[in-house]
Order: C-alpha cells, then structure tokens, then sequence
C-alpha cells in the first residue's frame, strides 16, 4: 500500500483540542534526505513510499483550541508547488487557509502562532507581501531561532531558512524559553538540535497528554535507527540526543499523543516500545483513548 498524506482530523486532550490541518505534502529522495539510512531500513518501511517510488511527507499545520483561545503550530510549506532538486524531489501545497476555512475558521480569529522553528516548510504562511497573514496574532517562536537565521549571511543553509518572512516578523515575534506556558494547557518544552532554538509543545489536560513535536522526528524510521538524521539538522548529534529522549519520553507513556506533521496516513500516533525496541503506531491503527 502506498502512502498517503495525512488528513485534516482532531483528537482530543481532556478539554482541549488539536486538529491537523494540510497544507500539501513533499515527494522526495529518501537517500539524500536521509543519507544515514540504509537500504534494508528503507525496504522494511516501503509503505511510507508513493507510488513513484519517493518518500512522502505531509506538510501541514496544528490548531490547538483551549478554552477561547485559537492557536496555530508553524504555517506550513505556503501556495506553492516547486521543484526541491537537493532531495531530488518536489513540494505541492497551498492548502492551509482552505483547512483553516473547513473548521469554521478565518486568519482573524487566531490569536497566537507558535513556530516549532523557522525552516522554510514551517513558516510559508507567515505574510502575504509584507502583511503578517495572522495579524491579530501573537508570533511566538524559541530562543535564539530568529538570531541563528539572521545569522547566517551567505551559508547554504540559509537556503532552507526563513528568507524573507524575518521582515514581516521583526518587531512582532517573542521568544520564549523552556517551560513557558503560552495558553491554558499548553507549554513549551526546549528540543534543540535541528535548530539552535527549536522547541515542542506539551498539550496537556488532567491526566492526559500530547507532544507536538515539530522536527524532532521526521519519519519512523529514526525510530528504528537513531542514526538517521535529515541532512539539513543544525547539529545532528544534538538532535539525536533530544530525539532519544523525547521518544523515550514517549515510549514510557503508552497512552501519551505524539503529533507530526510531516507523517503520512495520520499526523497523530504512539511510541511503543517492545523488547528495548520503539516503533511508531498511528491513531487510525490503534484507536483513540
């Protein structure tokens, strides 16, 4: 079976909700994306492939409702399809303010935008010109993300930065640190390694719980093998050392939520862990408790 992106749907946290909303989804080369990962790892994970035979990941966005407040998680690939020739591959999207659209929704009626980090994939929503397209919301992004990307100058790595959305966003984006809470439930926990201020946040409500993590795990793969990392990480052995600990995290929590966005078949699933061995469940597949 191949794959196929991930659909809009919510769960449930005790009194909050979280839906993921499209955006697009990315065919790409899991070998240049991935170069760490081996054939016989990729050969056990085929159904994370299309029917052309590329990698597949969902591009998309996370909408938290608590209480009266309306927040957005990172803004997606943007209204565009493009050619990626660095993972020989391609990004189609464009879907997001259609999603917003199908829960009732408009731009106006957010009040925060929480940025996981500002790679390009994550922020492609941010301003329309020069216009923020959330402009009642507050912009909130880690510590030290908007320095490193100001940063860069002519590293190519800025290539897969925020370009020119840090205009839009100068003056109109806090930073917060690990532990702020920025809406009832809703806190920040530090994940950096695929970017200097890269963060998560925990959605929780009385005994329940779920982590949406950004891009501290790309495919499920990097469950099987820690090793694989994507090749534009900022500091790849970091990254892996905050990718074992929240899958770890997880994977002693069986009942703990853990959302994706670039997943495939269902943004939302478990970590189980099995004979010291940790593997990705979707929702669809266990069902939802």
């Amino acid at each position: 079976m191949s794959a196929h992106a991930s659909p809009r749907e919510t769960i449930s946290v005790g009194d909050i909700s979280i839906t993921y909303l499209p955006d697009g989804e990315a065919s790409v080369s899991e070998t240049a994306l991935f170069p760490a990962g081996t054939p016989e790892l990729w050969n056990a994970h085929r159904e994370l492939f299309d029917d052309d035979g590329k990698l597949l990941l969902s591009l998309g966005t996370f909408l938290i409702r608590t209480g009266d407040r309306k927040i957005l998680v990172d803004l997606g690939f943007g209204d565009h399809t493009v050619a990626f020739p660095a993972a020989d591959g391609e990004f189609r999207s464009g879907r997001l303010l259609t999603s917003l659209r199908e829960e009732g929704l408009t731009p106006e009626d957010i009040d925060t935008v929480f940025y996981t980090h500002l790679h390009i994939d994550h922020v492609g929503w941010t301003a329309q010109g020069d216009a923020l397209t959330f402009g009642n919301a507050r912009h909130v992004v880690g510590e030290g993300e908007i320095d490193y990307w100001s940063s860069l100058g002519d590293n190519p790595m800025a290539a897969v930065g925020p370009g020119g959305v840090l205009g839009p966003l100068e003056g109109r984006a806090d930073a917060v640190s690990d532990g702020a809470v920025i809406a009832p439930g809703v806190s920040v926990v530090a994940t950096p390694g695929h970017t200097p201020g890269h963060c998560s946040l925990v959605v929780s409500s009385g005994q329940q719980r779920a982590i949406i993590l950004g891009d501290v795990l790309h495919c499920p793969v990097q469950l099987s093998d820690n090793e694989v990392s994507l090749v534009f990480e900022v500091d790849a052995e970091m990254g892996k050392r905050t990718r074992d600990r929240m899958m770890g995290e997880l994977a002693g929590d069986p009942h703990a939520v853990a959302a994706q966005c670039h997943l495939t078949g269902s943004a939302f699933g478990r970590v189980l862990r099995a004979d010291s061995r940790r593997s990705w469940t979707t929702l669809s597949a266990q069902g939802v408790s």
